[in-house]
């Protein structure tokens, strides 16, 4: 298989002297290196955040409430980014990754690997988690799956709106956290402004989607991913709750599909639009930081000449 490439064939490089061993069998092809990381990072996001929804819910408050399914998405996406970041970006969402690629930051070749594997995790998580809690949610609902009502269980994997919304203003509920969502993304990684620190970004990431959980989830769920929502709502269609997942809501289920792509779209723009795009260029940065460095230095100077004035 040419995508793995054995040891045998020169498996140690010499660079500055130092002998540099590669593993006996490692990934060369750039997409499937790509593909398995984000995979893996969607996996474990969806798994903690999944597992948060599932503990609640069975556990009828006992095991936690609101603000853990809150942390646990907020913590699952944080390890998420530990886990892919450095290879794929750790998009884990479908939205992120069509933004990218609307403004020229991942190569549109890309994105099939990106959602593909995105999909995959959360269809896999979805099942982990049902495999995991399968007991206690049939405990719960007593071996009824149902969609609606007080033992509802499919909302433990999918997202469903609250009775109050009506499919418009839940498609501009999506579409805002999505904007948001994407707009702080971008603030995030400006190394112009003020980026996330070296190292935290994985931690800056996670308190963003604890931000948007805990001021504008309460309508619906706070999906912000089309891949979030989709997949577990697909297994959740074969595990047993039927077509129901797909027509409860007044047919909810294209919502977080189609509108988080708009949000993140309009929420980079908009970023890019009204900040981005007006840095100075770099000479004109390093101008002024040459100035500021001049007044340090006759300020330092300055007290310097008093200090020995006065002795």
């Amino acid at each position: 298989m040419k995508d793995l490439v054995n040891s045998v064939e020169l498996g140690v490089s010499q660079r500055k002297g130092e002998r540099v061993t590669r593993p006996k069998v490692w990934l060369k092809n750039e997409f499937v290196r790509v593909g398995l990381a984000e995979y893996l990072c969607t996996y474990v996001m969806m798994v903690f955040g999944l597992g948060s929804v599932a503990q609640v819910v069975t556990g009828q408050g006992e095991f936690g409430q609101y603000i853990s399914i809150n942390l646990g998405f907020a913590l699952g996406v944080t390890m998420g980014v530990h886990v892919g970041g450095k290879v794929s970006g750790a998009h884990m969402n479908a939205a992120v990754s069509i933004t990218m690629c609307t403004f020229g930051r991942l190569a549109w070749k890309m994105l099939p690997v990106y959602i593909f594997a995105q999909l995959l995790g959360s269809f896999l998580a979805a099942g982990t988690i049902y495999a995991v809690y399968y007991e206690a949610i049939h405990d719960y609902c007593g071996g009824n799956l149902t969609v609606t009502g007080d033992r509802a269980t499919a909302g433990i994997f999918a997202t469903y709106p609250a009775p109050y919304l009506s499919l418009p203003a839940g498609f501009f509920d999506q579409v805002f956290g999505t904007a948001m969502l994407l707009m702080c993304l971008m603030a995030l990684s400006d190394q112009k402004n003020k980026p996330a620190a070296a190292g935290s970004e994985p931690v800056a990431v996670g308190l963003l989607v604890l931000l948007i959980g805990i001021s504008l989830g309460s309508n619906s769920g706070y999906a912000i991913n089309p891949n979030r929502d989709i997949a577990p709502r697909v297994f959740t269609a074969i595990a047993g709750w039927g077509a129901d997942v797909f027509r409860s809501g007044n047919g909810w289920w294209w919502v977080p599909l189609v509108a988080p792509p708009i949000g993140g779209i309009l929420g980079a723009g908009m970023y890019r639009a009204l900040v981005e795009l007006h840095h100075p260029p770099v000479y004109e940065q390093g101008e002024g930081l040459l100035e500021e460095l001049k007044e340090l230095k006759e300020e330092t100077d300055h007290k310097n000449n008093c200090e020995n004035a006065c002795v």
